[in-house]
């Protein structure tokens, strides 16, 4: 049976859970030591929590793509298995850029993984990917596919800043990158000034755009974009942006910073929010050190609007399934 928001996998930041079509669900996230990609996979949503634990890739030794190795997702799309995740130099720790891994075959746990290299900005783009930029996610509407991303701009106060474009290929964009999001309200700027982790659920015409904000600590909160599934994605006015995150701290049930989320569904066709969180508010050292975020999950509610509700209390509402 499953445990609503309590640690589901110990010290898995970053979780992505992926519910394929060949009766499995995968999982990956970030290990505490930064030094691979991971995958298990099991038959139930349950099963994942211990299930076998593989590396499908290790870091280089040496130059890019050998530290911080963080946050990768598992997709399928342009009819194959990829992987986008972040990754460093050790001699430029913080020159972190998002590459792309490609299974040679048709089962990501099982068959050879290769390397792609940097994701790539079209010809007309001069400025995607040419600074700390993180957390790309991909996700198709209307037959088009699209990559939204995390990228730091500015000199002095580095700012993190949503990123949207469409995709040519699943290591290269197609358009010019376009400002989703940037840190407007106070929530999103505790330490740091972040946008950062999006996901994309789709329900009822409408696309929810969720996004983590502020430092890795207790401050570390969930907010929200919508949009209409017809409009122009790549128009920022085609975006409404919640004044207040959807998903924060909450002490009554120990959970602190939650974040970094994404969305898929049980056997029974309900929607799953998974996402990592603290169980306690003391940090020692630096909290992006720090091993204590844990994998959970939560039972998505909807409104009578039809929007999605992020609720602690496991006995509300129940879930129901997406268009995806």
């Amino acid at each position: 049976m499953l445990t609503y928001n309590k640690p589901f996998i110990f010290q898995r930041a970053d979780p992505y859970v992926v519910k394929a079509d060949d009766g499995y669900y995968y999982f990956t996230a970030s290990v505490p030591a930064y030094d691979g990609i991971i995958l298990r996979r099991s038959r139930t949503l349950e099963g994942l929590t211990g299930a076998q634990e593989i590396y499908v890739w290790h870091r280089h030794a040496s130059g890019p793509q050998s530290i911080h190795i963080w946050a990768p997702e598992l997709h399928k799309l342009f009819g194959g298995w990829y992987i986008y995740y972040a990754a460093g130099d050790k001699d430029d720790i913080w020159n972190i850029r998002p590459y792309v891994l490609r299974c040679r075959g048709e089962n990501p746990y099982e068959d050879t993984w290769e390397e792609l290299g940097p994701m790539k900005a079209c010809e007309e783009d001069e400025f995607s990917f040419t600074q700390f930029s993180l957390d790309a996610t991909v996700f198709e509407n209307n037959g088009k596919q699209y990559m939204v991303w995390a990228e730091k701009v500015g000199s002095g106060r580095q700012i993190s800043n949503l990123y949207i474009a469409k995709m040519a290929a699943p290591d290269r964009l197609a358009t010019r990158q376009v400002l989703l999001s940037t840190p407007d309200y106070e929530w999103e700027r505790h330490g740091f000034w972040v946008n950062e982790g999006p996901s994309v659920l789709k329900h009822e015409g409408r696309i929810y755009l969720t996004y983590s904000a502020s430092d890795t600590g207790p401050a570390y909160c969930v907010g929200m974009l919508s949009a209409d599934e017809k409009s122009n994605l790549l128009d920022p006015g085609s975006w409404k942006k919640n004044r207040e995150p959807v998903l924060a701290s909450c002490p009554e049930y120990s959970i602190f910073g939650p974040g970094h989320d994404c969305f898929t569904e049980d056997e029974r066709g309900n929607t799953i929010l998974v996402y990592h969180a603290r169980t306690r508010p003391e940090i020692e050292g630096d909290p992006l050190y720090n091993p204590n975020r844990h994998t959970m999950l939560m039972k998505v509610r909807w409104d009578e609007k039809g929007e999605p509700v992020f609720s602690l209390d496991e006995k509300e509402g129940s879930g129901k399934k997406p268009d995806v």
